[in-house]
């Protein structure tokens, strides 16, 4: 079937294409920043189990009184260290793994982190220290055993009121066979540091459950690592609240109970699920639009390295956190040195407890692990380059997550430049465009219901785009009248309860070298009398310019006024026309606070406050938030509100951007089965702010421009410098999906 082509990329294990270009290797700058290998993690993890000293053994035991490792991932370097390797051609820093240790079987259980080294071959081990306060035992993320301790806990309870879920449902969680109930468990874990009790709801366990539930919920105090010692401190059922299982029960048999019963389940006409229905005009024996190279991919990737067009950066996934990118270069000149997703809440309303208590902060549930495979085709386009990820997070070896990331090349659709000028006689001087291609640099995380689209978008006029968008299954739950307050009815008696998702990046900014400096610029008017007609006034805009030189100048807290112009310059080097090379910040968000400040939860995410903080760089200040955060919220690891409190000066200094952005989700109808992605994808732009001399898209091959024959207008003549047609290079290969991921 002929179809119209694109000019697009891919490379490395380009999926299907049958259209290759050789490229010569590049060097290697990204190895620095690579993830830990397969092979690093098995060497990292033998060495600490072979220290009688550590009494590690493995996350299997069935019991959670014992050591364990949780967590490893890479030890990124210092800076300086690390730009005198890529600037200097000095000796790479060491290689070594940040490693988490829960260690469950002593007196006092405590949390430990290990940095280990040197890799491939490790010969010690040091304990990490905290700027701040150690992570408590408590706070530690929900382990896969644990999980398994809360599912036998739930087989115990639910046995008790087995009758009370059939009639209500027609599901049940004890004894069922086809027609079973699952869970979601809510955090935080309690209402102040040191707890770890958790509100569990029950849905009924079918495609889609997240927006199943079926108005029963529970109190689970399992601060213990002695799993009999666990109690339910409270139940919900039907708005109505009860001390114990037991008490549930009584009331229910002796009638003192307002009883419910959901709709019959009909599997033909299940709401949640993906299965078309409906009418639809759109042709169904045809297939829509696809991406093609017709000379194969224009970008390359060399490990975690990758060129596009004038770009350079590195890449890694941190299995905390998820994407990081490094040394941002355009044509070989620095502007970033990392730009790194670093947290991404979803706080919740409603009037069920589960509701009323959801506040999900997502490191701490692995958000960068939750990056599982992604469909050709349909999660990013059939020429790109999918990429493999290993992690190891709650495992006893590293887990190999197959194409998990990818990297492509696109047409946005709309001309990066053009221009049609016209003779006003009903003819043109000259038409000139520029396709508009880009790279894109893709991952997703789909923690529990929601999944997050992770985008970092290169074009080619030096421009980087970072964006999110948001798509999965709402969080729902079960509908009261007073419910309505905190969401909207999405099906007879499921409520699709209102949230509000907020994400921070590290945005770690060296335009033109390290020394930067920040200003503001906004508008104010202007009133004098006109110089070419005295007896009149002129009223126009005039730019006005403001430094910001401490930490709480720069900080902007949402509710106030946030300058249209964010400018990060070098005060040092200027471009052709005497101003400041620079770079601007320009945000894409509806984001807003999620509590009051000071208020328990929120003392956990003070980064929330602002759109944009701007920091000195230190490397005591990597990350805005920690794995420890979703469980203790109220004594945090990291306060991001510390890195600003000392108001230092960062005036001609190493400069670093958060940025927060965000939306407010009100569900509605439409989130049925699953929320859409139009309208739900934020982020922000990095803009060369006279960093150029002029638009360096000027260097584009892709550029067309054409003008009237000299001697005749029915003819034109067109100068172009890539291909006019070029072959396909259509996939050869059927879709294909796994969706595994395995210990390796």
């Amino acid at each position: 079937m002929w179809c119209h082509f694109l000019i697009l990329l891919a490379v490395v294990s380009t999926a299907g294409t049958t259209c290759h270009q050789k490229r010569e290797p590049v060097g290697q700058r990204g190895s620095i920043f690579a993830d830990l290998t397969a092979d690093e993690m098995h060497a990292v993890r033998d060495f600490l189990m072979s220290k009688p000293q550590l009494r590690l053994s493995s996350t299997r035991r069935e019991t959670l009184k014992k050591n364990s490792i949780f967590l490893m991932e890479l030890h990124v370097p210092k800076k300086g260290d690390a730009l005198k390797t890529l600037d200097r051609g000095r000796t790479k820093p060491k290689r070594e793994a940040r490693v988490v240790v829960q260690f469950g079987h002593q007196v006092l259980p405590n949390i430990t982190e290990y940095i280990v080294g040197p890799l491939p071959k490790p010969t010690y081990y040091k304990r990490k220290t905290f700027k701040g306060k150690s992570p408590k035992f408590e706070s530690r993320p929900i382990s896969q055993m644990e999980y398994r301790h809360i599912i036998s806990k739930l087989q115990e309870i639910t046995k008790m009121v087995y009758r009370i879920l059939v009639e209500t449902s027609g599901f049940s969680f004890h004894n069922c066979t086809d027609r079973c109930l699952t869970f979601s468990d809510i955090a935080p874990r309690g209402l102040e540091s040191g707890e770890r009790r958790t509100w569990i709801m029950l849905q009924k366990f079918v495609e889609g459950y997240f927006i199943h539930p079926i108005g029963f919920e529970l109190l689970l105090n399992h601060k213990s690592l002695d799993p009999t010692e666990w109690e339910v401190e409270k139940v919900w059922y039907n708005d109505q609240y009860f001390d114990s299982v037991e008490e549930l029960v009584d009331k229910y048999e002796k009638g003192e109970v307002t009883k419910m019963r959901l709709p019959d389940h009909d599997d033909d006409d299940l709401y949640s699920t993906y299965i078309p229905r409906g009418e639809r005009s759109t042709w169904a024996n045809v297939q829509g639009p696809k991406l093609v190279q017709p000379q194969g991919p224009r970008y390359r990737v060399e490990g975690n390295f990758v060129e596009y067009a004038g770009w350079s950066f590195t890449f890694r996934v941190r299995s905390s956190a998820g994407l990081q990118l490094f040394d941002l270069r355009f044509n070989g000149e620095r502007v970033a040195y990392e730009i790194s997703l670093q947290e991404a809440v979803a706080f919740y309303s409603g009037s069920t407890p589960a509701a009323m208590q959801t506040k999900y902060i997502d490191a701490g549930w692995g958000m960068g692990t939750e990056d599982y495979e992604l469909a050709s085709g349909i999660d990013c386009p059939d020429i790109a380059t999918f990429v493999d990820l290993y992690h190891y997070y709650d495992t006893d070896g590293p887990v190999r997550y197959k194409n998990a990331l990818c990297i492509f090349e696109m047409t946005t659709g709309v001309p990066l430049r053009r221009h049609f000028n016209s003779n006003f006689k009903g003819g043109y001087n000259f038409y000139g465009g520029l396709e508009n291609n880009v790279l894109v640099i893709r991952t997703t995380s789909t923690v529990y219901n929601y999944d997050y689209i992770w985008d970092f978008l290169f074009y080619q006029n030096g421009v980087v785009e970072v964006k999110v968008s948001a798509t999965g299954y709402i969080h729902a739950t079960f509908f009261t009248p007073e419910g309505l307050s905190h969401g909207a009815r999405v099906y007879s008696y499921v409520l699709g309860n209102l949230h509000t998702h907020l994400v921070n990046y590290k945005v770690d900014l060296d335009i033109a070298g390290r020394d930067n400096s920040f200003e503001t610029i906004e508008l104010k008017y202007e009133n004098f009398t006109n110089p070419w007609s005295p007896r009149h006034s002129i009223v126009q805009s005039r730019l006005h310019r403001t430094q910001r030189t401490t930490e709480r100048e720069a900080a902007f807290p949402f509710g106030k006024h946030l300058p249209r112009y964010l400018h990060f310059y070098n005060p040092t080097k200027k471009n052709r026309w005497g101003h400041h090379k620079g770079y601007r910040i320009q945000f894409n968000s509806h984001a807003d606070t999620v509590l009051p400040q000071g208020w328990k939860e929120e003392v956990g995410i003070t980064w929330s406050r602002y759109p944009l903080a701007v920091t000195r760089q230190k490397d005591g200040e990597m990350t805005s938030s920690t794995i420890y955060t979703q469980n203790d919220p109220w004594e945090p690891v990291v306060s991001f509100e510390d890195y600003i409190r000392d108001n230092e000066n960062i005036d001609k200094m190493d400069l670093v951007a958060w940025v927060t952005v965000g939306f407010l989700h009100i569900p509605h109808s439409e989130d049925i089965p699953n929320t859409s992605t139009p309208g739900n994808s934020v982020g922000f732009f990095l803009r060369p702010f006279n960093f150029f001399d002029e638009d360096p898209s000027v260097a584009s091959r892709d550029t067309v421009i054409v003008r009237p024959h000299k001697d005749s207008f029915s003819k034109v003549d067109t100068d172009r410098w890539t291909p006019e047609l070029a072959g396909y290079c259509m996939s050869s290969k059927p879709f294909h999906y796994n969706g595994t991921y395995m210990e390796v």
